[in-house]
C-alpha cells in the first residue's frame, strides 16, 4: 500500500506544475494568460453545464475525466497555440511524438493500473474518434474562442486570425462533437471578424 501511495502521490505532485504551464489565451477579462491547470478545470466546468449539447449516449463523467487529463503533457511540451505563426506545429508529427513522449513519462509514474487507465483515456481523447472523446475535444476548442470573444480578440488579434482560419483550425472539431453548439458559436464569432 505505501508504494501505491507513494507513486499515486508523486503523479499528483507532478501534475501540479500543470498550474505554472502558461497558454496563449488569457483569462476572459484579458488580465493575464490563463495556466493548462486552470484550463483544464474550466473544460471539466464545460462538460458539466453543456451536457445538454453532447450526443446522445456520451457519458459526461468520462468526459470530465478526460479533460482533466487531457493537457498533462504540457508539463514536458508546453502549450502550442492552435493559431500561432507555427500553428500547424500544433499537429504535427513532432508535437505528437513529443506528447507520447511525455505521457509515456508523465502517466508512467502511476501504479499500472492507473497509467493503462488515464493513458488510454488520454490516448481516445488525442484520437477524437469515440462521441466521448469528439465532446470533449469540441468543448476544447470551444473555450477559447469565448475567452477571445470575452477579451476583445485576444489570439485572433495577436495571431491575425482570420474567420476562414478559425472555421477550419476550430470551427471543425467543435462541430464533429456539438453542431448546435458550432452554429451558435460561429454566429456570436462572425461579427468580430467583420
Amino acid at each position: 500500500m505505501t508504494a501505491r501511495l507513494d507513486a499515486q502521490f508523486a503523479f499528483l505532485n507532478e501534475a501540479d506544475r500543470l498550474k505554472s504551464v502558461l497558454r496563449a489565451t488569457t483569462l476572459v477579462d484579458g488580465s493575464r494568460p490563463e495556466n493548462s491547470g486552470e484550463h483544464s478545470w474550466h473544460l471539466a466546468l464545460y462538460a458539466l453545464v453543456l451536457a445538454d449539447q453532447a450526443e446522445p449516449g456520451v457519458d459526461i463523467n468520462r468526459v470530465v475525466r478526460m479533460l482533466l487529463i487531457h493537457d498533462l503533457v504540457e508539463i514536458d511540451v508546453g502549450d502550442v497555440p492552435i493559431h500561432s505563426a507555427n500553428g500547424q506545429a500544433h499537429a504535427s508529427v513532432e508535437t505528437q511524438a513529443a506528447e507520447a513522449k511525455a505521457a509515456d513519462r508523465i502517466f508512467g509514474i502511476l501504479p499500472q493500473d492507473l497509467r493503462d487507465t488515464l493513458r488510454a483515456l488520454w490516448e481516445e481523447f488525442e484520437a477524437a474518434e469515440t462521441p466521448d472523446a469528439r465532446f470533449a475535444k469540441s468543448l476544447d476548442r470551444v473555450q477559447p474562442v469565448m475567452a477571445n470573444l470575452m477579451s476583445g480578440g485576444g489570439t485572433w488579434t495577436t495571431y491575425n486570425v482570420t474567420f476562414d482560419q478559425l472555421e477550419a483550425r476550430v470551427g471543425v472539431k467543435i462541430a464533429k462533437g456539438t453542431p448546435r453548439l458550432w452554429d451558435w458559436v460561429k454566429a456570436k464569432a462572425r461579427p468580430w471578424f467583420g
